[in-house]
């Protein structure tokens, strides 16, 4: 079943101080004022997505179809995602690893604390 932008907001509204809002001119999703994701309103579309160069490599290496990069996000630590085909659950988990990334410091602490 794909997903919808309203659907990865609701995710990733559910991490302490997350906010969406509009990152380079298209809807996007930050903490502490860092976006982590953005939707893609160029031509090949999807969700950019921070993440670990490593966690990057493997994601396009899997095969999985979800995940994808072009020549502009291939030096990045940005992965794209086909909404349209990604399993809900694993998406859940890579938006929470992108917050871990640009959440402040203390905000990381209260999570871990919770």
């Amino acid at each position: 079943m794909a997903m919808t932008w309203e659907q990865v907001v609701a995710m990733a509204t559910a991490l302490p101080g997350v906010e969406e809002g509009t990152w380079w001119r298209s809807p996007g999703l930050k903490v502490g004022g860092k976006g982590f994701a953005r939707l893609r309103v160029e031509a090949e579309g999807g969700l950019a997505l921070l993440c670990e160069p490593g966690e990057k490599e493997a994601l396009l290496a899997s095969g999985d179809p979800a995940f994808y990069t072009t020549p502009h996000y291939d030096r990045s630590p940005y992965v794209l995602v086909d909404l349209a085909v990604v399993d809900a659950d694993q998406l859940a988990e890579l938006l929470d690893s992108a917050w871990w990334l640009r959440a402040p410091a203390g905000l990381r602490r209260e999570r871990q604390g919770a």
